[in-house]
């Protein structure tokens, strides 16, 4: 499989899976709108699709669509007096008259509606003459403020035809990207930064699948020599764009971990290590033929599962795991240091993972992952790498039993998505 094979199949792979069923809901919530406020039940008018879908970088697993719905300039008077909060609520009444079994409620600038994959933030607008938006803000007794979806939308699509198509797919890959290594960036951070990238150099304007390794190892270079800053502004309409999270020395080992893809010299290695990088969507190593063989003579029982398997995956918030290493119920170290100092970890150990820090708005839950990796671990037949949940105390305590580069992860799901993560590895010697 060449360069351009993989990286087309990795860009199929993130295809939307689902965009039948988001078409639909976008439908029912414009039509529901559009009788409440206009007494007709179009499902097409009055509706903008905004954010990652609406820009069309959003890839398989997407769980937060945004839609503006369009208000008649003759309700202006009704809300412009200080009614922000009412025409949130009515808006909110509209939609869950119609659909009284599905969960809706105001989120200070925004109706969301909850689905069981995903959930829609209905944004009602007042367009203005420049085409953009006024809409309400709950905060502080109320405001309108400005925003400018359009030129976002529009400056994508002119640098898509541009730059060869390479925007969009760059933004997809960083997606991928974001979500394998748990990084809490907004779709539209994620999109103006390849825009800024691709703005730099004009290297890539006519190539396509064939350089997209070298298209990676420029484009996280690139993030891992920004400097820190709080915020950017928007491709196309200028707007602020927060940082929530430094993406700088994660960005800097995907760099190291692209230029080890490239190095690589079979196909085994390369799509291995490009998996480091991308995740479970870029294609794997293995032919059906050769799997088969190896399962059929392997004495080991693979018991790993998948996250991505169990629940959309998208991360937008900060999760971050720490480890106590003990022995005979007296702490020693954490592991971070141990790793720092080159301190081995010796059998015999008893360790406690604890979840440092989260950001994710509660409710959500909390499952965790052990995945014990080498040679040792197959002869015992304990691999695990099974997801469970949560004690209820955000910790796990597990022990060294023998040598491996095992690993651990934490998963925060919020409305039946994956939108945080951390994993830590443990190196027993």
């Amino acid at each position: 499989m060449s360069v351009s094979e993989m990286f087309q199949q990795f860009l199929d792979n993130l295809k939307i899976d689902n965009s039948a069923q988001i078409s639909l809901r976008y439908e029912e919530i414009t039509a529901c709108l559009n009788k409440k406020f206009r007494d007709t039940e179009s499902k097409a008018a009055n509706n903008l699709q905004v954010g990652s879908y609406g820009r069309w970088t959003a890839i398989k697993g997407i769980s937060d669509l945004d839609m503006l719905y369009i208000m008649p300039k003759g309700k202006w008077d009704d809300y412009k007096d200080g009614k922000q909060s009412q025409l949130l609520t009515d808006t909110k009444d509209a939609i869950k008259a119609r659909y009284p079994n599905t969960t809706v409620y105001i989120d200070r600038l925004v109706v969301r509606v909850l689905y069981t994959n995903f959930h829609v933030e209905v944004q009602p607008v007042f367009e203005q003459d420049d085409e953009s938006f006024k809409y309400p803000d709950t905060y502080c007794g109320g405001s309108w403020k400005i925003t400018k979806p359009r030129e976002e939308i529009n400056a994508m699509s002119e640098f898509v035809t541009q730059k060869n198509k390479n925007l969009r797919r760059l933004c997809k890959m960083a997606r991928a990207w974001k979500n394998k290594h748990g990084i809490g960036m907004s779709g539209l951070l994620i999109d103006t930064l390849a825009y800024n990238f691709l703005k730099s150099t004009n290297n890539y304007d006519n190539k396509s699948y064939l350089y997209y390794n070298h298209l990676s190892l420029d484009f996280f270079k690139y993030l891992a020599n920004q400097e820190n800053q709080d915020y950017y502004a928007a491709l196309g309409s200028g707007q602020r764009v927060k940082v929530e999270q430094k993406f700088q020395r994660k960005a800097q080992k995907a760099h190291d971990l692209c230029l080890k893809a490239i190095e690589a010299k079979t196909f085994d290695n390369v799509n291995d290590r490009w998996k480091k990088v991308y995740g479970r969507p870029f294609p794997a190593k293995l032919t059906e033929a050769r799997d088969y063989s190896i399962k059929a003579t392997q004495n080991w029982k693979n018991t790993e599962q998948f996250i991505e398997d169990k629940y959309p995956v998208d991360i937008k918030y900060d999760l971050k795991i720490g480890c106590e290493v003990s022995r005979n119920g007296f702490r020693q170290h954490f592991l971070t240091e141990m790793l720092a100092k080159r301190i081995p970890l010796l059998a015999k150990r008893e360790l406690l993972f604890t979840i440092n820090k989260v950001s994710v708005p509660e409710p959500y839950s909390i499952e965790w992952k052990v995945l014990n990796r080498g040679e040792e671990a197959k002869k015992r037949n304990c691999v695990r790498g099974q997801i469970f949940s949560d004690g209820g105390r955000h910790s796990r305590r597990e022990s060294t039993n023998f040598v491996g580069n095992h690993i651990v992860e934490c998963y925060a799901i919020k409305d039946g998505v994956v939108v945080a993560k951390d994993r830590i590895d443990v190196p027993i010697r």
